[in-house]
């Protein structure tokens, strides 16, 4: 006797069918420093070589400027992969990067007091 989830998994329950490593050709650093809040976007141009289809859906979340993290959160990839995936990119001019506002001091007390404001006016 079989439970009720011991069926065939179809689409989506099957979820990724391709381990995330082998998207990156199993290299787990990217080639430039990437930061999770680090803002990419498409400068235009046609990368040259062979793309991954995980490049493309990239390049298609950065028509406009967006975080790293937003780009992984959309190709449903851990951090690091997507980093590896966007510094292809970089690399090969399909995208820039720029480093976030407060990349030097990313515990500036003002900055955090502001989140902190925002998310007691949402509650």
């Amino acid at each position: 006797m079989t439970a009720a989830g011991d069926g065939p998994w179809l689409d989506d329950a099957a979820g990724r069918l391709v381990r995330p490593f082998t998207v990156s050709d199993g290299r787990t650093r990217p080639t430039i420093a990437l930061d999770l809040m680090s803002q990419v976007m498409a400068t235009g141009s046609a990368p040259f070589g062979y793309l991954g289809p995980e490049h493309a859906q990239a390049l298609d979340v950065s028509r406009a400027p967006v975080s790293v993290a937003e780009v992984a959160a959309h190709l449903k990839l851990p951090a690091a992969v997507t980093k590896v995936l966007l510094s292809d990119l970089v690399d090969c001019g399909a995208l820039t990067m720029k480093p976030p506002a407060f990349h030097h001091q990313p515990t500036d007390r003002s900055l955090l007091e502001a989140v902190l404001d925002g998310l007691r006016r949402q509650l």
